[in-house]
């Protein structure tokens, strides 16, 4: 089959595209699914160049089990959609053709309600960047839904839906309740806008003021600027009309954080619960310097969150199914094009929305092309393009 494989710690140039590589094979209890779309996260970027560290320093990826589980070559992409077209040993056959969403992770343990070594497809084990991916048949879930298109599905992948959930149930958001979401135009930013609500809590959007109309129209309260750090506890404040922000959840960390406290400490007197701070990202930086004083005496709970649990996932699929998430999709491009990807998907302008999403070049004209940028040069190819068997 055709495959990009990742090669080692570095810049793109370790993205290797081969079409040499051997399709997998459903084991007992696995499904074989023929991919159709596989939706980019930052994970992929910060995975290949080394950027999950614990201890300073460190140029490498995480091994939260203890053991690294990142090995070369390594198929990227965890968010997949696609086909079921095999099955193993102990998998009903009726599964056969099946559409259906991965979750993407690699679960230590048949617990549903805590993951606390998480890994995933696409980092401990091969993932959608490639034409074929075998996974647990009960993690495939089945997704028929009609109005959504296969990159769509993609796009509503779980790497960013269960981070975003798990980051709201770890700080305990509820209805009513005011969240400021950081980061709030990229996969799980805008992950979060919807689930904010679906359970009644209400969103405050920190993204660029060009970005602030399609945000609304996706569920956010209001837009704050996010260039502009003068003032920005005021401005929030001014959104909320005087009331402060009830959990931050942190994609951005770095000078932020501190700015991000300071919504929710204002008038502790005006609060009915904790200030709650929910990180799952550092885009803005890996280092914040914040006086511990500023959090125990104001009594800020911080939830350290990467990963969610089956429960999450599974409630995330169902919400899927019944239409009441919606996918948030940018652009498409083919797997043999995954170097463009990775540069535009760094190098995103302010009319970036969502998610990117990456499609076999043999599944390219049907689940690519209608999705493609266009000046991309896979736009301009697709009519030529034949799909392969």
């Amino acid at each position: 089959m055709s495959a990009m494989l990742l090669t080692g710690h570095g810049d793109v140039d370790k993205l290797v595209y081969r079409d040499d590589v051997p399709t997998p094979q459903p084991g007992p209890g696995e499904v074989l699914v023929r991919v159709t779309a596989t939706a980019k996260n930052n994970t992929d970027r910060k995975a290949r160049e080394g950027l999950y560290p614990v201890k300073k320093g460190e140029v490498t990826s995480f091994a939260m089990g203890g053991e690294p589980t990142l090995t070369f070559p390594r198929i990227q992409g965890a968010d997949i959609a696609g086909r079921v077209v095999a099955v193993g040993e102990g998998v009903d056959p009726a599964r056969l053709g099946e559409r259906g969403l991965l979750d993407f992770n690699l679960y230590p343990d048949a617990r549903r309600d805590i993951n606390l070594t998480p890994d995933y497809y696409g980092h401990g084990a091969d993932g959608g960047f490639a034409e074929y991916v075998a996974v647990p048949s009960d993690q495939f879930h089945h997704v028929p839904n009609p109005e959504l298109s296969d990159a769509e599905l993609a796009a509503l992948g779980m790497c960013s839906y269960q981070t975003a959930y798990h980051m709201m149930t770890s700080a305990r958001v509820s209805a009513g309740e005011r969240v400021l979401v950081s980061g709030a135009s990229g996969g799980v930013g805008t992950a979060l806008i919807q689930l904010c609500r679906i359970v009644g809590a209400i969103p405050y959007a920190v993204s660029q003021p060009e970005k602030a109309a399609a945000l609304k129209a996706l569920g956010a309260e209001a837009v704050i600027d996010r260039g502009d750090l003068d003032g920005f506890a005021e401005r929030v404040l001014a959104a909320t009309g005087g009331a402060p922000i009830d959990a931050v959840m942190d994609l951005v960390g770095g000078e932020m954080t501190d700015c991000f406290i300071d919504t929710m400490i204002q008038d502790m007197k005006a609060r009915t619960s904790y200030p709650r701070l929910s990180i799952a990202g550092a885009s803005g930086g890996n280092i914040s310097e914040i006086l511990w004083t500023r959090i125990y005496l104001y009594q800020v709970q911080i939830f350290g969150v990467s990963h969610g649990t089956r429960e999450e996932a599974e409630q995330l699929i169902a919400w899927i199914r019944s239409g009441e998430l919606r996918p948030v999709l940018h652009a498409a491009f083919p797997l043999s094009e995954l170097h463009a990807a990775e540069r535009y998907f760094v190098s995103r302008g302010s009319n970036f929305l969502g998610k990117v999403v990456i499609v076999p070049d043999s599944q390219w004209n049907e689940h690519g092309a209608p999705f493609a940028l266009a000046s991309s040069p896979s736009s301009q190819s697709s009519a030529n393009q034949e799909p392969r068997p």
